[in-house]
């Protein structure tokens, strides 16, 4: 009797777990990328926190505003001309605290800012620098930690700071990023040391590098995205887009169709922000025009959860009377900010003296000067 009941109880078990299973494959989003879809009009304001910080202009801190990391106390921001300069702002007031050049050739210097990963907890900043093949850590008053190299013939790209102990990366291989060894991958923050490697397996590589003759060009995306505790990975050679787990587990997430593989030209989908309603994406379609050096058209698509149904979407910042878009053009920042959008003080100071701003917005710009440094705002995830 005992070892019947036994039987049954690892029946029961068995079924349970397949309807639970049954259960995330419905959730599975899927999405047709060779669809036209409805238009969809959103509000930023009445789904996001949007908080705005005037950087500081002095003789010292003038920048171009490119950020690159933030914070709770600070962000960090960089000129997008190579010159080496990292300034550091306080985030709540926007003032500039310190710059930080550690530009040259040394062994304790970087060559190019590709990313900056900053580690706030441990006061130091990761500088991904693409062409020496390494990653220079440095503390946040610009003195040189330590550095480790990229491991093989390997590129590290779309770095994020991981947890305490690791960042997470994509280890791409360059020109085309993708080949049979490329994945995500966890390295340790002191030596660079491979932690743990997220293996999606894909039957052929493709990529949205495009390639003719000796002409090699990449269009923006990214293959790493937060979404609640999880991560978002993604291959350019999957049809399918996975969650990351803190328990190292990786799950289905989103669907394209038709194949990667069987379309031409191909289009690449790439998830940026997931809020709580909201799961936002780009279509990306792989043409190129050499001549007219312009290309890669994007669609900017969203899933609706409540709706269950996927729209083109546009959306408006409501401290603008008149509609002024918002682009969802990247991956999130980190699990606070999902977005960040550079505003000119020359446009917004343009703006005030025609009457279309309000609120916070109207405020700042009441304060600013043409040739001020931008206006930094930072889109929040709703608490």
């Amino acid at each position: 009797m005992k070892a019947t009941n036994l039987i049954l109880a690892i029946i029961l078990l068995a079924t349970f777990a397949g309807c639970k299973q049954t259960n995330q494959n419905n959730d599975l989003i899927t999405v047709d990328v060779s669809k036209s879809y409805p238009q969809k009009e959103l509000l930023l304001q009445d789904f996001m926190d949007v908080e705005y910080i005037p950087l500081e202009t002095t003789d010292e801190f003038i920048t171009q505003g490119f950020v690159r990391s933030v914070g709770k106390n600070i962000l960090l921001v960089t000129n997008r001309i190579i010159d080496g300069d990292i300034f550091v702002f306080d985030r709540k007031t926007g003032k500039g605290l310190r710059k930080i050049n550690r530009f040259g050739q040394s062994g304790e210097e970087y060559t190019q800012i590709n990313e900056i990963v900053l580690d706030e907890e441990k006061n130091e900043l990761f500088v991904v620098n693409y062409t020496a093949r390494k990653i220079l850590v440095y503390d946040l008053n610009g003195n040189f930690n330590r550095s480790f190299n990229f491991v093989d013939t390997s590129h590290y790209i779309h770095t994020f700071n991981y947890d305490r102990d690791n960042l997470i990366c994509f280890k791409s291989y360059s020109p085309s990023v993708e080949n049979e060894q490329a994945k995500h991958i966890l390295i340790s923050k002191q030596d660079g040391v491979i932690t743990h490697e997220i293996q999606i397996t894909v039957k052929q590589n493709e990529s949205p590098v495009w390639m003719k003759d000796e002409a090699v060009i990449t269009p923006s995306f990214c293959l790493t995205a937060l979404c609640q505790d999880n991560w978002l990975l993604t291959r350019t050679s999957s049809d399918t887009v996975y969650t990351y787990s803190p328990d190292k587990t990786i799950h289905p997430f989103m669907t394209r169709t038709p194949s990667i593989h069987t379309m031409e030209p191909q289009v690449f989908l790439f998830p940026t922000v997931i809020t709580e309603q909201y799961v936002f994406m780009q279509a990306l379609k792989k043409e190129f025009d050499l001549e007219r050096m312009k290309g890669f058209p994007v669609t900017d698509l969203l899933y609706d959860k409540q709706e269950k149904a996927i729209f083109e979407y546009s959306i408006y910042n409501d401290d603008f009377i008149n509609k002024k878009s918002v682009y969802f053009g990247s991956n999130s920042i980190s699990r606070e900010i999902a977005q960040h959008q550079l505003l000119q003080s020359s446009d917004l100071v343009e703006a005030y003296k025609k009457g279309e701003l309000k609120g916070k917005l109207k405020e700042i710009a009441s304060e600013l000067e043409e040739e001020d440094n931008p206006v930094i705002m930072l889109i929040k995830h709703k608490k």
